[in-house]
């Protein structure tokens, strides 16, 4: 094991900030794959200036490409560590107006800085300082980073669990949680897609002729946010409808969220959502199964990285706090599979998916530290 102090090592937040920077004003939208792959550019240059092995794996699906950057090592063919993130954001291209780039004593702003690409950052930042300080991690580091984590995953979850099944732990540097905590679990997430189907008519001249998907959408809107109890809660984010509104709706579409601590009570919500598919009104309603993430409950081997990261972390005079979480990373994915997987591993801050998404930029230095000091350790 390595006697490495990770408190020794010359971070400094600073200069990561500024290095930061060019990837957060890479705006990088989830469904804007020309987007992502100008941001995964700008990683792969990173990475590869940093010594690391680049890949490029097409996108599929209309979404970005991914890149897996392996960086060398006298153990490169056994099972090491992954690093996992994503490099996709909720934010359109045109934030940047709304949420420049801005600095207000420890807080940093910016869209995705926050929800990733910090913690994406301090985690290169930390195979950096290694390599400075001639620390040679006890197993090979491989990055895997993709480009559509924000909607679910539903081009890469294949590429993720194949690379995580070849690695020892996986360390995902989604943003920190509160009191210097990090993720050893997270709930189960399921979506759904809606869609109402009514008779279109005049809005004017026959308005009774006529039967309204988007009110139908409405009623059933209020149905579904009334499901929501202390085991599952269900949610509907996204709705589209109508076309001109002189014209009675004939189509709307929406789709929902529902997330659940235990995998049985994710299994009776997605139940109860598919049960609502039916005729009312006069409007045809349809709920079809999206995207799902299961359930991530901690064993025994995420516990056991998790006591290493305690360990490190106490090195730095932290004390490391744990947890499962809501909110789906692809942490849920491998932690799933049964391998050691540290979530939240990533910066402090807060305002994720909105226009006050922020970091305090000196958790780049402290985070950088425990990354570099928890490579340093696991063997």
């Amino acid at each position: 094991m390595s006697t490495l102090n990770p408190a020794r090592l010359p971070f400094d937040s600073e200069a990561m900030l500024n290095g930061l920077r060019p990837w957060v004003e890479c705006e990088s939208p989830t469904w804007d794959a020309v987007a992502v792959d100008r941001m995964l550019d700008l990683a792969a240059r990173d990475l590869a200036l940093a010594g690391a092995s680049i890949e490029r794996i097409a996108g599929r699906n209309g979404f970005g490409g991914c890149v897996r950057a392996r960086f060398p090592h006298p153990k490169k063919d056994e099972p090491g560590v992954l690093i996992a993130g994503h490099l996709d954001t909720v934010h359109p291209v045109g934030t940047l107006a709304k949420l420049p780039w801005r600095r207000d004593g420890n807080k940093c702003y910016g869209p995705g800085i926050f929800d990733m690409k910090g913690g994406n950052y301090l985690s290169l930042e930390a195979l950096r300082q290694l390599q400075r300080a001639a620390v040679v991690t006890p197993l090979p580091v491989t990055f895997l980073l993709t480009p559509d984590e924000e909607v679910g995953t539903p081009s890469t979850r294949d590429l993720i669990e194949a690379e995580a099944s070849r690695n020892k732990y996986v360390l995902v540097p989604e943003p920190g949680r509160p009191e210097n905590g990090v993720v050893t679990g997270r709930y189960a997430i399921a979506r759904f897609n809606l869609e109402a189907r009514g008779r279109p008519s005049h809005a004017g001249a026959t308005l009774a002729a006529g039967r309204s998907a988007i009110r139908e959408m409405a009623r059933r809107i209020i149905a579904i946010d009334a499901m929501t109890g202390d085991d599952c809660t269900f949610s509907v984010g996204i709705v589209h409808g109508g076309q001109w509104v002189n014209c009675v709706a004939s189509s709307c579409t929406g789709e929902a969220l529902s997330m659940a601590k235990r995998q049985e009570d994710l299994d009776r919500g997605v139940e109860r959502m598919l049960a609502l598919s039916g005729t009312q009104n006069d409007v045809a309603f349809t709920v079809t199964r999206g995207v799902t993430r299961p359930v991530w409950e901690p064993n025994a081997k995420t516990m056991a990285l998790y006591e290493k990261a305690r360990t490190v972390a106490r090195m730095l005079d932290i004390e490391l706090t744990h947890g499962s979480a809501g909110g789906g990373s692809d942490g849920n994915f491998t932690g799933a599979m049964g391998i050691a997987t540290l979530d939240g591993l990533g910066v402090r801050g807060a305002g994720a998916h909105t226009l006050e998404e922020h970091i305090e930029v000196d958790s780049l230095a402290e985070r950088g530290r425990l990354m570099a000091g928890l490579l340093a350790v696991l063997d």
